[in-house]
């Protein structure tokens, strides 16, 4: 008798669900049991799907900066590069506010399940900001950005970004200074931060609100 085949869509399913209990409930609602019985599948498959829960919660991370990549790939490069570079920064925060489950696990240190993030693991998250180096380079061959290492540009971008979208989920950004208005003025000080004109800056920042829908979103 040959083995019994697990139901490729569990795997997914089970990602999604252990997001979730993990960020309402905490580590301690992430047991093969829980999972079974919101996924509506036997505690068995997080072993054959994951080999176990460390494995589950590595599926969690790698994930959520797949999803993340999914959303800087829609980007396209145009002839305004502060443009696409902008346009990242809104594909990172749709991203997250789409998956905010799996964004509370992405840069998790604490131990989760028995589970730490590894080096290699955060290194995985890394290679996303590729695509943010290479448009900040982009960006400094155009003369938008004054002279820099692309890739400081980037990490500076990054975090500030990260910072605004953690407060946003954890809802801290109320009006008058609600989130939306915030990210508005962070983007056009960021690029002007890293060496554009402020009239420049704020005609790409306009003009990428429009390529959300039609790009990231779409």
């Amino acid at each position: 008798m040959s083995p019994r085949r697990s139901d490729p869509r569990t795997g997914p399913a089970l990602v999604d669900i252990a997001a979730r209990l993990l960020a309402d409930e905490g580590p301690q609602a992430l047991s093969a049991r829980r999972l079974a019985t919101e996924a509506g599948s036997s505690t068995m498959a997080v072993y054959t799907n994951f080999g176990g829960m460390s494995g589950l919660v590595r599926a969690m991370v790698y994930e959520g900066f797949a999803r993340l990549q999914d959303h800087f790939s829609k980007v396209a490069e145009t002839a305004d590069p502060v443009c696409d570079m902008v346009l990242l920064g809104r594909a990172y925060r749709h991203n997250a506010l789409t998956n905010p489950h799996l964004y509370a696990v992405m840069f998790g240190g604490a131990s989760l399940a028995g589970f730490s993030l590894s080096a290699e693991d955060r290194q995985y998250g890394r290679y996303t900001l590729g695509t943010v180096v290479a448009c900040a380079t982009r960006c400094l061959r155009a003369g938008r950005f004054g002279v820099g290492d692309a890739e400081l540009i980037a990490h500076q971008l990054w975090t500030a970004v990260h910072g605004l979208v953690t407060l946003e989920l954890g809802e801290y950004l109320i009006e008058p200074c609600d989130a939306g208005r915030v990210f508005e003025a962070q983007l056009v000080a960021l690029m002007v931060g890293a060496g554009d004109t402020l009239q420049a800056a704020t005609r790409s920042v306009a003009a990428s609100r429009t390529r959300l829908d039609t790009e990231v979103r779409a």
